[in-house]
């Protein structure tokens, strides 16, 4: 047997660095694997900046307002016309310190809810969105009512000094219809359900939207703005 001993010996010695080896090896695609792998914190961390960063197709007021005003609205929603009223006095209240941004967000419940949206992304690609916004909720006891909205849609854009034929082919157009489309996805992602839906500084307001509801919670932003 002692004969034997130095083989057994050699034998047991190079299967433990084999199995040592081996072992390194596994330890180490499983590290290079890990470092190339993004983590799911990571992941979710980028997806969400990206969905909270949507750029805003429509924008009044000053960029380095200290308070941003955002709207998920519907321009056949009457407590949109009415909150649309507040927001413009209140912008006339605060001048530079207020930024407003509207996302459309027409509600299949109203007939002609898509075709106001339509109308002013075709408005918009002539540089007059907030023309039309404004007319539109200006207008909306008389269009809401029409069987078909369009003639009365050019009429306003011929009101607003726009191309007419131009507003008429970029309102059947594709790019106008996923304009309108992604906004209301981006929405949907933010959990808008109903309009008028309003964020400011990125936070949910809550109902009722009258000035005083309103300029208090401009007031609170602001002055987290100011302690920041």
């Amino acid at each position: 047997m002692k004969r034997y001993f130095p083989f057994i010996l050699i034998a047991a010695v190079a299967m433990l660095t084999v199995g040592s080896g081996a072992m390194l090896y596994r330890a180490k695609q499983r590290s290079v694997a890990a470092a190339a792998a993004p983590s799911a914190g990571a992941t979710a961390g980028a997806t969400g900046t990206g969905a909270s960063a949507m750029t805003p197709e429509h924008v009044r007021g000053a960029s380095g307002a200290p308070v941003t005003l955002e709207e998920f609205g519907d321009f056949q929603c009457p407590a949109c016309a009415t909150t649309a009223g507040v927001i413009q006095a209140l912008e006339k209240v605060y001048g530079k310190r207020l930024r407003m941004i509207f996302r459309q967000f027409p509600l299949p419940a109203h007939q002609h809810g898509r075709d106001a949206a339509l109308a002013t992304e075709a408005a918009s690609l002539q540089g007059r969105f907030w023309e039309m916004h404004d007319l539109l909720y200006e207008k909306q006891a008389t269009w809401s009512r029409e069987p078909d909205v369009r003639p009365l849609f050019e009429s306003y854009a011929q009101e607003l000094h726009l191309n007419v034929p131009r507003f008429k082919k970029d309102f059947e157009s594709e790019q106008v219809a996923a304009q309108v489309d992604r906004q209301r996805e981006y929405g949907v992602s933010r959990g808008v359900q109903n309009t008028p839906t309003l964020f400011i500084n990125s936070q949910l307001v809550t109902p009722p939207f009258t000035p005083e509801r309103l300029q208090e919670a401009i007031d609170a932003a602001m002055s987290g703005h100011k302690s920041s």
